[in-house]
Formats: structure tokens, sequence, C-alpha cells
């Protein structure tokens, strides 16, 4: 009697043994589940605060509003169009003219191979100026339009395409006329009124001079500098204007080459023919060696 209940003494602990351990796998599995839970909960809430549901208020803080404000920013400088031509003026001088006319270095350090390019009687058509600018802007060079100013009035507009475009505007005298054979107030008027007619169509007055005909005397000379204005005739001249090369591109390029030198100022008009022979000029020129300089490199005096 007694070892049969202590058989069943045996067996009932062995029962309530195995009891116990299956409450505390199932406390265990069911934490762990739990926790998974928890887990996935929480990155399903991350989720959703990263990317709102359709039907948000988009004019929460956590959201950009649906037009951005605008906000006033300076310009690149490095922008062309908002670049001035007088803002891209070279800073110093690198040539001088010398008394026959012709561009020299200041020093050693600057090329000595350089023209410089003028065209006279201006302003007298759009479409001749537009081609000629063309044609220099492809060959990265400048020049000085020296504009008279009776052609001037007729067209404003073409002395601010002219400047805008970033080339320089001259003072040929107002009416074309020999001002040596001139006195002295008509002299002043001849300058002073195209110095005055260019500040208005660009904001600013010319720094180069060239008298009619190449005839100027001291007088002339005198008035063109109390306007700081460098006075100029020219060592090359194309012959544009005789009645040879009328029509005659071919003939421009010729003359201007065999008189070709280091530092040539080179003469031409506003005419169809030189505007035509342009390009194959500058090429030919440039075939040589020669460089085109900058007429704001040139100092405002003669030495």
């Amino acid at each position: 009697m007694v070892r049969t209940r202590t058989v069943l003494l045996l067996a009932c602990c062995l029962m309530l043994s195995a009891c116990g351990n299956n409450g505390v796998d199932q406390k265990q599995g069911t934490a762990t589940e739990v926790g998974n839970d928890r887990a996935t909960q929480q990155n399903e809430t991350s989720g959703q605060a990263s990317a709102p549901k359709e039907g948000t208020d988009k004019s929460t803080d956590t959201d950009k509003p649906e037009t951005e404000p605008e906000v006033d920013t300076p310009a690149d400088p490095s922008d062309e169009a908002v670049k001035s031509p007088d803002a891209e003026a070279p800073t110093e001088p690198k040539y001088h003219m010398n008394k026959v006319y012709r561009i020299v270095p200041n020093d050693d350090t600057v090329p000595e191979k350089v023209v410089l390019l003028t065209f006279d009687d201006g302003p007298k058509e759009e479409k001749m100026i537009s081609q000629m600018i063309d044609t220099l802007d492809k060959h990265n060079a400048k020049a000085i339009f020296f504009v008279n100013g009776y052609r001037a009035k007729e067209h404003p507009e073409l002395l601010k395409l002219i400047h805008d475009r970033g080339q320089i505007i001259g003072n040929h005298s107002w009416d074309h006329i020999d001002l040596k054979k001139e006195n002295k107030q008509t002299v002043k008027k001849q300058i002073g009124d195209v110095q005055q007619i260019v500040k208005e169509a660009t904001g600013s007055e010319p720094k180069f001079f060239r008298p009619p005909f190449g005839s100027g005397g001291d007088i002339v000379k005198e008035v063109a500098l109390s306007h700081d204005l460098l006075f100029m005739t020219w060592s090359n001249g194309s012959l544009d204007w005789e009645s040879k090369s009328k029509n005659k591109p071919e003939a421009v390029v010729s003359n201007v080459l065999e008189q070709l030198h280091p530092g040539s100022n080179i003469l031409m008009h506003e005419l169809p023919w030189t505007v035509e022979a342009l390009d194959t000029l500058l090429t030919k020129l440039e075939a040589k060696g020669y460089g085109f300089v900058d007429p704001r490199q040139i100092e405002p005096k003669i030495r």
C-alpha cells in the first residue's frame, strides 16, 4: 500500500513539473510575439511619418507649400545677359599710340604684332553694322566705330547697338567737314555735339577722335584734348573709299595686307564691300600671326 502511494506521488510530481515548464515556454513565446508586434508597429509608424498618406493637409510644418516663395538673388556676373560693355573694359593700358599713329606695346610682355581696326562715317544701316560686329565677334576682335553726328541723330538706336554689343564708338565730327579750315567755335561744336549725342544714347562719351579726311591742326587737337579724346588719323588705309575698290572686297583685303606692319592703325568704312571683305581680312591677318588690340587698352595720349 505504501509502495502504491509512493508511485502515485512520484507520478503527480512529474505531471506538475511538465505543466510548469509548458507555462514558462508559453510565456516566453508570448513575450517574443509581443516584442515583434511592437517593433512592427514602430516601423510602420516611422514610415507613415516620412511619407504622409493621401489627403494629409499640405499646409503642415513638415511639408513644403505647393508654390515656393520667390527669393531675390543677385545676378550672376558670369551671365552674358547682365554684363555691361563698360564693365568688361580692361583696367590698365597695355599699348600707346606714337606720333605717326601706330600702336606700340608699353613693354616687352605685350605682343607687338597687333592691328587696330577702325570704321569711319557711320552709323548707316543696322544690317551692315550687325554683320560687321558678327564678324568681329567671330574673331574675338574689338574695333572703333567713328561716327558722324548727323548720322547718329538720324539713327541713335545704332549707337546703342554698337555699344551694347561691346564695340567702341569714336567721334568723327558732326558734319564730316574739313575742321582744319574752321574757326575754334565751329570746331568746338562739331566735336562737342557728337560727344553729347553719344552720351545720351549710350551713357558714356567717346574716348577717341578722328578728324574727317585726317585733316586737323593745332586748334582741332586742342579741342579734342579738352574732351579727353585721343586724336588720331591712321597708318594703314584700306582705300575702300576709292572708286577702284568699289564692290571689290578682294581689293580691300589686298590694300590692307600690302601696307601691313606691327601696330597698323587700319582705316576702313561702313561700306557693303568692306563688310564682305572683313572675315577674309581678319582670317588672313590671324594667319600672319597678328592679333587685334582692344582700343580700351590704349593710353589716352600720344607718346
